[in-house]
């Protein structure tokens, strides 16, 4: 199996945009060559498409605590503080407690990550990413026997959301994971992207990304997570479950009720954008497809 990702990098090698496409195009032609990969962040998302430009990943949002059109995270999020921040982790772990963001990205190993990103609206991006692995944070707390799902929490602050005001969801907003699929190394805890600091608007200072599902179930600005026996609440699907199921895997053969997923429209590629073929757990596959073995994924969306 090809890696998704080529090696790791530290925060102070992080690259510009310009440098970064740059770098994809020398690597590309080394691989090419034959002469195998060398040295730096993360170079591939399946079919080798090129990463958004970052103007596009920071301007087209969904983050509903701070309204509802793509635009208003961008306008809004700046006014979350995000320092100090605390995430509490708790429920069946050895090391229950408050801890200090400093002190959990300071302790990872940074990586740079190239996934692309797809959203249940039908439309995608390309995100160069940067963070660690969840499994490596759950693995410092650890993880008791008997836990079979991971319950993550959003930040929830009336006086720096203004979608707060409006009961779109049952708020705060919540999601989850099954522990094996929080485990799998394609599951990434962000804290920035081209290198940058994560924007409030991409979840700042601290997001999940799950690169297989839905946009929605990586989750933002995370606050709380919890090893629990029993499936989490989640929030879209506790608001329509006819329309958002828990596992929410890309899946071009599950239509959304009132829209296909066949296809998607690519972000960033024109006025009314280009569409593409949806593949099958977002591109990845390979790498995934043993978690849900012998299920119904229709059944199961």
């Amino acid at each position: 199996m090809a890696p998704i990702w080529k090696s790791r990098f530290k925060d102070s090698d992080a690259t510009p945009e310009d440098m970064y496409l740059n770098r994809r195009q020398l690597m590309a032609g080394v691989a090419g060559l034959g002469l195998g990969s060398i040295a730096g962040p993360a170079l591939a998302a399946p079919e080798g498409l090129e990463p958004n430009p970052y103007e596009d990943i920071i301007n087209y949002n969904n983050y509903y605590e701070f309204g509802t059109g793509k635009t208003d995270p961008a306008k809004y999020a700046g006014a979350l503080t995000t320092s100090p921040w605390t995430i509490r982790i708790d429920g069946m772990v050895d090391k229950p407690g408050e801890y200090q963001i400093e002190d959990i990205v300071g302790k990872a190993q940074i990586e740079e990550r190239l996934y692309r990103f797809r959203c249940v609206e039908a439309w995608s991006m390309v995100i160069p990413w940067n963070g660690f692995t969840l499994a490596s944070l759950l693995e410092r707390v650890g993880v008791q026997s008997g836990a079979k799902y991971v319950a993550f929490e959003t930040a929830m602050r009336p006086d720096e959301m203004p979608g707060l005001r409006y009961p779109v969801l049952d708020w705060p907003y919540r999601e989850g994971l099954r522990l094996d699929e929080a485990m799998h190394p394609l599951t990434l805890m962000a804290t920035g992207i081209y290198g940058k600091d994560l924007l409030g608007q991409n979840g700042a200072p601290i997001r999940l990304v799950v690169p297989w599902k839905y946009g929605f179930k990586s989750i933002k600005s995370i606050v709380r997570i919890t090893l629990q026996e029993d499936e989490p609440f989640t929030s879209w699907s506790d608001a329509n479950a006819r329309e958002y199921g828990f596992y929410s895997n890309v899946n071009p053969q599950v239509d959304h009720p009132r829209w296909s997923q066949a296809t998607e429209r690519v972000i960033g590629s024109g006025l009314f954008g280009s569409r593409r073929e949806t593949d099958m757990f977002n591109g990845y596959a390979e790498e995934v497809a043993g978690l849900y073995a012998g299920m119904d994924l229709k059944a199961n969306y």
